[in-house]
Parts: structure tokens; sequence; C-alpha cells
């Protein structure tokens, strides 16, 4: 497997010790700005590369932290820890060891979700958060809802204790969620092996196949309303591709709380970072907006 880090113009990269775990954070933008920093949150089968055009398009003016969520990319991965409360957590331990004290936060999928809890659990951390593509912690079941539970297939295959694993190491189940989830074609084979690779170190693969049972977990808690009390105090922009295979706009379409805006864009997929990021530059630019109020 290599270890080499993939070279995008702009970022730097280092390591921080956080809540145990070496946590690898890509970096870009002036360090010095005056502006709120943007923490930048993947999902899988991803890690921080699926923000370079991000990056690109935001480094000129806004500092930007793309961390590894622990067990993915290049941060350690200590067997443990592979939940949204963990990965949230590790956020702000992120934040306090770059002396940081608030930051805007944007998500995608197990980002985005992260995201998420992160402003619930941590609201006075984050400053606004943009969530793409993945589904918030208030959504109420319902039964069209459940009927939609077919497109997360992939989710339980993933979960199996063994064959979860073998399948992440082997690579046929990341190579087609990235290639068939979209509108468009936004990944260059290239692109799908630096992602797949990752996944050849059985501690990542193992730590995938974790985050998945914790996915079971998560979603039984949402049926019997685990965070139906909570409140939502942190602006957030709800971004979701129309058109996409694993999480259903169904998710989207109903009661939100208050503070959340949904915007739906209709062509764009599951990936919607990788196949409109102009769009997601420009959200960036106009919802994390500084000085934020």
């Amino acid at each position: 497997m290599a270890d080499e880090l993939p070279h995008v113009d702009g970022v730097e990269h280092r390591y921080v010790e956080v809540n145990g775990t070496r946590i690898h954070v890509a970096e870009a933008g002036p360090g010095d700005s005056p502006a709120p920093p943007i923490l930048l949150l993947h999902g899988w089968p991803q890690h921080w590369y699926m923000w370079r055009r991000v990056i690109q398009g935001l480094r000129a003016e806004r500092r930007l932290l793309a961390p590894d969520l622990r067990g993915f990319g290049w941060s350690d991965a200590p067997g443990h820890g592979y939940d949204g409360e963990t990965f949230a957590a590790d956020q702000i331990g992120l934040l306090d060891a770059l002396g940081i004290e608030r930051a805007h936060v944007l998500g995608h999928d197990w980002g985005g979700w992260t995201a998420m809890l992160l402003a619930v659990l941590h609201p006075n951390r984050a400053i606004r958060v943009i969530n793409c593509n993945a589904p918030h912690p208030f959504v109420r079941p319902t039964p069209s809802l459940l009927a939609e539970a077919w497109r997360s297939w992939y989710t339980w295959l993933l979960a199996a204790p063994g064959l979860g694993r073998r399948v992440l190491e082997q690579g046929w189940i990341t190579r087609n969620v990235l290639s068939h989830g979209n509108v468009v074609e936004p990944f260059e084979r290239e692109e799908v092996e630096i992602y797949f690779e990752r996944f050849g170190d059985p501690e990542r693969a193992d730590a995938a196949a974790k985050l998945y049972r914790y996915y079971q977990r998560a979603f039984l808690e949402g049926l019997t309303g685990r965070w139906r009390g909570a409140r939502l105090t942190v602006p957030t922009l709800l971004l979701f591709g129309e058109r996409d295979r694993y999480i259903s706009p169904r998710l989207v379409r109903g009661d939100v709380p208050d503070n959340m805006r949904v915007e739906l864009v209709a062509d764009s997929g599951h990936f919607l970072v990788n196949e409109r990021p102009d769009l997601v530059i420009v959200r960036a630019r106009e919802f994390l907006s500084w000085p934020a109020s």
C-alpha cells in the first residue's frame, strides 16, 4: 500500500495528537487570516483529498483544515472510537491543539453527520455548518422513509463481522459506490485508486467496518427518538444532491429544525462535493461569511 500523500497545490500536511490518536491534517490558506477557519470533514470511502477542488477555490481567502477522521486516510487507526460522537470530539480536540476557539464546519457524508453532532453537542465551538448529503439527527421515521432503506444495502454488508473488512480490502465495493453514486462521472480512475488503496491496510478496513456497525446502532437510535429533545442552535445549511442513490432525499424533504435551511440540488448525486465543487465553493463563500453573526 502506498503511503505517499497525493499532491495538491498550496496544501501542507501535519500530524496532531488528539485524544490519544495521531490525526493527519491537510492545511491550506492564510494562517494569519482574521476570518475563522473552515474545518472540512470527509466521508466514506474518501479522505481529505476529496476536498482538493474546494481547497483550490477557497485557499486564497480562508484558512482551511481538512483532517482525516480516525481510522481513515493517513490518520492513525487505534481500533476504537469509530462513531459520530467520537469523531466530533476529535474535532474539538484538534481545534484545542491548534489554539482555535471556534470554526465553521463543512462536511460530507460521515463528515456531514459529524458536523451535525458537533453543532448539537458542542455548539459553542461551531459558528456555522454546511452539511452535504448526510442526514441530520432530527429525522422523524415514517413508513415512506423506512421503505427507502434499500438504498443502504451496502452498509449492512460492510458491518458484517469478518466479511465487511474482507470486502473493503478487496476493493470492489469502494469502486462500485464511487462509480455509481453520481449524475456525472467526477472521479478519474487514479483518484478512485487513491481512495481504495488506503483500505488495503487491514486496520483501516476494520475501522470502516466498525463505523458501519455504529451506523446500525445510530439508525435504531434515530427510530427510537434519541435526538428528539436536542436543539440545533448553530445556523446550518443542508446541501443535498436529489439523485443520491444511497441516502434518500425524503430524509430532508420533511420537517427540519429551526436554524436549518435545505437546498436540494437537482443535477447531483451523493458525491455532491466532487460533482458540484463550484456550487459548494459559492455556498461556502455566501453562508460561511465573515464576520459571522
